[in-house]
């Protein structure tokens, strides 16, 4: 049964395999037009630069112990999820220099790590303090 399971399982792997790797295309699209909004507008604004290495780190290919998939994979996560980091930060500065109110409040809704020091939403004072200036 466990057999059956595990050949099963690596069957699932293969059929989906496209579509996971499938995606580098449109991240890598991401990744050369999000560094180039950040070159741009960051300097157009004086916005201070996000540091890349801060958020895309590839490494764990360099463990011995994973087998080439292993290290591909790893690759490519590290990529991946670490060029969608690093955009999300991009624009949690933009919309921090453009727009720091934060959503109202929803029980449902993630509040992104970077509004914490945004303004409440609906306080108009605070915003016109900062408007202001």
């Amino acid at each position: 049964m466990k057999s059956q399971q595990n050949k099963d399982r690596l069957l699932y792997h293969i059929l989906v395999m496209p579509f996971i790797y499938s995606l580098i295309v449109p991240v890598i699209i991401l990744d050369v037009w999000v560094e180039i909004y950040h070159r741009i507008c960051f300097a157009a604004y004086d916005i201070p630069y996000v540091r890349r290495k801060k958020y895309i780190k590839i490494d764990r290919h360099k463990l011995s112990y994973l087998n080439i998939v292993e290290k591909v994979n790893c690759m490519y996560c590290g990529y991946a999820n670490g060029v969608l980091h690093y955009t999300a930060a991009i624009a949690g500065e933009t919309e921090k220099y453009w727009c720091g109110i934060k959503h109202q409040k929803d029980p449902e809704f993630m509040e992104p790590h970077h509004h914490k020091d945004f303004i409440e939403y609906g306080d108009e004072v605070a915003y016109r303090k900062i408007t202001q200036k």
